[in-house]
């Protein structure tokens, strides 16, 4: 069961990340057509940055658990 939540999570962070790309785009686009393209410009590289950070540490953490199973696993293996 632990599994099915851990791939849940998974495909639940890619969809949040392309939701954040598309955010920051509109943004972006609607700033440009209201503020200008510096303002345009400016929101779409501070929030590039945001999605990659954030999209980062989301897989970072899914990183961690993943090698930390394997850890297990093979140290189980190792023992037995």
């Amino acid at each position: 069961m632990r599994d099915f939540f851990i791939g849940w999570f998974e495909k639940l962070v890619a969809v949040i990340i392309v939701l954040m790309a598309i955010g920051v785009l509109i943004g972006a686009a609607g700033a440009i057509s209201q503020q200008g393209i510096l303002a345009g410009l400016a929101i779409l590289v501070v929030g590039a940055v945001y999605v990659i950070f954030m999209g980062g540490a989301l897989y970072l953490g899914l990183g961690i658990y993943q090698n930390t199973k394997r850890m297990a696993d093979a140290m189980e293996r190792q023992s037995g």
